[in-house]
């Protein structure tokens, strides 16, 4: 068997491990337009401000390729995919066949039609390639305008700031809307803001104001100008479906994949950020780009180009990350808080920035927002995936701080123990 892997992100490692759970020997070749093999994306605003070194990023060690006999294209680009003669064409002008092909193409950075946008000074911040770059100018710049809300922006942030860079963030509405309450949004910011970081919330952009030599001038919004020599643009990811659309493959929001991982047809199978899949709690099929869910696909993709018929369990909205030693997550369905029978229940703490959100619905723990006390992250995450059944009880000792697994199921718990 001849499996061809297109991506060289988590799910791809995670593919290379289901298909060698099932199949030790079938030919399995990685492809990937980045020069390195898998690293840890989240890690690449630490790599920027010099608190790790390049040889910490990778995601698996060298050895780990050589011990499953993986090949690897590195710097290569899959121009097309022939579905119907199952062989994908390179940039070189080579050809490839396969018997199973994943497409673990990810997302590119969205670039707003902005006036100024193109030319020298401005930059993304999705890959190591694009740390690279900005790591020759940290050290040469003063001011550093980054254009978005989410997680890639707020870390790109947090990597020239670190570096004593003064650091403005100009965003449209506010901050990690998709994750976070406003509640939680304040106390990030909050946070961020006592270690130096400038916020601009409800500030459209307008233009990337340039010098006439072409270099950047600064960021002009509708507040106001804000001065800048790089400005950074984190705007969103959109997921790559090019080579899927090429292929005929079924596209929405992303690559459409059945419950086995695989697209419209039998032998092509997506994974991570360009995957349109189940959703855990919900049912239904959408793109969720983050890490454990592009690692659980792949491994589910992997397992089923192998032949194993092993359903995907489905994906679960998640976010996790610490800015300057604030531990935030969200799990679950935190925007469903204003849904007709949806309850909620609420913790702050402003002064120790301790914040607790939890969203009920049918007696079952939907979704959770955790700030500054993540502790017991892991057993909520539990009670929502496994969706325990809760009393009065269980649901005031989870609001206080004390998700205990002693309030699982006993049935639950014989089986974790019978199946260790």
């Amino acid at each position: 068997m001849d499996y061809v892997i297109v991506g060289n992100g988590v799910s791809a490692i995670g593919a290379i491990e289901g298909i060698r759970q099932h199949d030790r020997e079938g030919r399995i070749l990685v492809v990937s337009d980045e020069a390195v093999p898998t690293y840890g994306r989240p890690l690449i605003s630490y790599y920027l401000s010099d608190k790790i070194k390049f040889d910490t990023l990778p995601f698996r060690p060298e050895s780990f390729y050589k011990k499953n006999n993986v090949e690897m294209r590195l710097g290569s680009r899959v121009l097309s995919v022939n579905a119907e003669k199952k062989a994908i064409t390179l940039d070189c002008g080579d050809t490839i066949s396969y018997d199973k092909l994943l497409l673990a193409t990810g997302g590119a950075p969205v670039r707003p039609a902005l006036p100024g946008i193109d030319g020298p000074g401005v930059h993304n911040f999705t890959t190591v390639a694009h740390a690279e770059a900005l790591k020759e100018l940290v050290d040469r710049v003063q001011h550093v305008v980054v254009i978005g809300a989410g997680l890639i922006a707020l870390k790109a942030a947090e990597g020239f700031a670190e570096k004593g860079v003064h650091v403005t963030v100009v965003v449209r509405s506010r901050i990690m809307r998709a994750y976070f309450d406003e509640t939680a949004g304040d106390l990030i910011v909050s946070h961020l803001e006592k270690n130096g970081i400038r916020f601009m919330q409800g500030t459209s952009t307008e233009a990337i104001v340039r010098h006439g030599d072409g270099s950047i001038k600064g960021v002009e919004t509708d507040r106001g100008f804000v001065e800048a020599d790089v400005v950074i643009v984190a705007a969103g990811v959109r997921p790559n479906m090019g080579l899927a659309a090429q292929a005929g493959l079924t596209t929405n929001k992303g690559i459409r994949v059945d419950d086995y991982m695989a697209t419209s047809n039998p032998d092509i199978f997506a994974a991570g950020d360009v995957a349109e899949a189940k959703d855990l709690l919900t049912g239904e099929y959408t793109v969720r780009p983050i890490w454990p869910n592009a690692y659980s696909q792949g491994r589910y993709a992997g397992l089923n180009m192998a032949g194993t018929n092993t359903p995907y369990t489905g994906g679960l909205s998640m976010n996790s990350i610490t800015y300057y030693g604030l531990p935030t997550i969200s799990v679950g369905e935190t925007s469903q808080a204003d849904e007709a029978g949806a309850q909620t229940d609420i913790f702050l703490d402003e002064e120790k920035s301790v914040y607790r959100k939890l969203i009920f619905k049918d007696d079952k723990l939907a979704g959770c927002i955790l700030i500054g006390d993540i502790d017991g992250a892991g057993f909520y995450t539990s009670f929502i995936k496994n969706g325990f059944i809760l009393d009065a009880e269980a649901r005031k000792r989870l609001m206080e701080g004390d998700p205990s697994p002693a309030l699982w199921p006993d049935e639950f718990i014989e089986a974790m123990l019978n199946n260790p």
